[in-house]
């Protein structure tokens, strides 16, 4: 099976198909009600509950109607998602991250006694990004720095592939940050925003890790035997071709503006931190940090005020699709509980897995998480998605919602191998390499990630992680 040419149609029709799916669901379903109780401002359905109730089967006006009222009621999630990402188009105009990447890896490539480090630094470089500030598609321009740099080193097309995809990906799913999966999945859930930082830093470290010894254990190998590599044969080709086509071997000119941008958003990271943990920070603060770090990053980046609106602009333009995947799927919800199938839902679900110990129970959320992140490989597309479902299904079967959380963004560890990911399949284009052969390489870490996941799980479940 090729499975380069599969095509799955846009996430938007996947998740709108998904709303017309839950309206005929409304007619067939029976409808129920569990009994709730008010816990830390939220409402949670109280087991041993569930009673059938009457239905209230949605016709064609709950079709377009649902998802404005999805959108009413993510309102603030959308807002600060519009936000970030203007802060970050921003951030990217001025050239300051870019540069600072592109330098390290040269660098460090330029110096054989740095060559050492240069897979592990900047491989936390890239994990930095993925857990800080959901670093995906931003790791795809990387791809044509590091693998001529790779080959140029004794290395192989796979590492300078792995280097910033893993990378990056490492950091995605162990994300501590991340306001596209760990601040929207904590948003929906009635979480405080990025709580629990302390288990995500240790996991985040450890998962990252062994993303790191797999790569420099299979670089090692193939740097004393480059026959060993599956790409050999391409990449003696490659070595004639692309190293001279490419003039990524030329420093990039770190600017002082460049420098001062650096700086000033690490010390915006750390004011997060501080006002998260000791000023209880919620969305609306959180969201005017960050546009204060995008305004001042601007302004000391040298950019025009000009510039820095249109930045923000095209910044907060890139995430009206995840806007409109929020708000869609948040259509979801609402149609299932105006027509009162929800809670019914919930209870055929939470019979299948309660009679399971509750470490369990968190594992098999994980894998269906990860089968949902075959069709739906978009972080937040899959928490809008999923945590109206989870959040309470956890609370049914003893899963506090900061665990129902954690196997979500766990199963993001799955996605470097995704066919369907567009990502995946960018980045492995841009790279020339064939999925089939990326996909054998990658299936040993992929199972050590999945150990790893359902290992992580353990201790949220017994210390009740809040």
């Amino acid at each position: 099976m090729n499975f380069e040419k599969i095509k799955l149609p846009h996430t938007l029709i996947l998740i709108y198909s998904m709303v017309v799916l839950t309206v005929i669901a409304t007619w067939i379903v029976p409808g129920g009600q569990y009994q709730r109780m008010e816990k830390e401002g939220r409402s949670i359905p109280i087991a041993g509950s569930f009673q059938l109730a009457d239905r209230q089967p949605q016709g064609l006006n709950a079709l377009f109607v649902s998802p404005i009222k999805g959108f009413i009621d993510a309102a603030m999630i959308i807002a600060v998602v519009f936000v970030v990402g203007g802060a970050f188009g921003i951030i990217q105009k001025t050239g300051a991250i870019t540069a600072f990447i592109h330098n390290l890896a040269l660098q460090f490539g330029q110096s054989k006694a740095l060559q050492v480090l240069l897979i592990p630094v900047t491989m936390i470089v890239f994990s930095l990004g993925g857990a800080v500030f959901g670093m995906c598609e931003e790791a795809m321009p990387f791809i044509l720095i590091f693998v001529p740099l790779s080959l140029s080193l004794g290395y192989d097309t796979i590492v300078g592939v792995a280097i910033p995809f893993l990378g990056a990906a490492a950091g995605f799913a162990g994300a501590f940050f991340n306001p596209f999966t760990v601040g929207i999945a904590q948003g929906i859930v009635g979480l405080p925003l990025y709580s629990g930082i302390g288990y995500r830093l240790i996991t985040w470290s450890l998962g990252t890790a062994i993303a790191i010894f797999f790569v420099m254990r299979y670089a090692s190998r193939i740097h004393k035997n480059p026959e060993q590599s599956p790409v050999y044969e391409e990449d003696c080709e490659r070595k004639k071709t692309l190293m001279g086509d490419m003039t990524t071997h030329e420093l990039m000119k770190l600017l002082p503006s460049h420098k001062m941008v650096l700086g000033i958003f690490c010390i915006g990271m750390l004011v997060l931190v501080v006002g998260i943990l000791k000023f209880k920070w919620y969305i609306n603060e959180i969201a005017g940090l960050f546009l204060a770090i995008g305004i001042i990053c601007g302004l000391f980046g040298r950019l025009k005020s000009d510039d820095i609106a249109r930045s923000f602009a095209d910044g907060a333009k890139d995430m009206i699709g995840a806007a409109l995947i929020i708000g869609c799927a948040r259509a979801i919800l609402v149609v299932a509980t105006d027509g009162k199938i929800l809670d019914t839902v919930l209870f055929f679900m939470s019979s299948g897995i309660s009679h399971f110990h509750p470490i369990i129970s968190s594992q098999l959320m994980f894998f269906s998480q990860c089968v949902i992140n075959f069709f739906v490989h978009s972080g937040t597309a899959q928490a809008a998605l999923t945590m109206p479902i989870m959040a309470p299904l956890g609370d049914l079967v003893g899963i506090t919602r900061q665990t129902t959380v954690y196997a979500f963004q766990l199963a993001e560890y799955f996605n470097p191998i995704l066919p369907t990911s567009g990502v995946t399949m960018g980045v492995l284009g841009l790279a020339r390499l064939r999925w089939e052969k990326w996909a054998r390489w990658l299936l040993p870490l992929l199972v050590v990630w999945v150990i790893f996941g359902l290992l992580s799980l353990i201790p949220p479940v017994l210390m009740h992680w809040k």
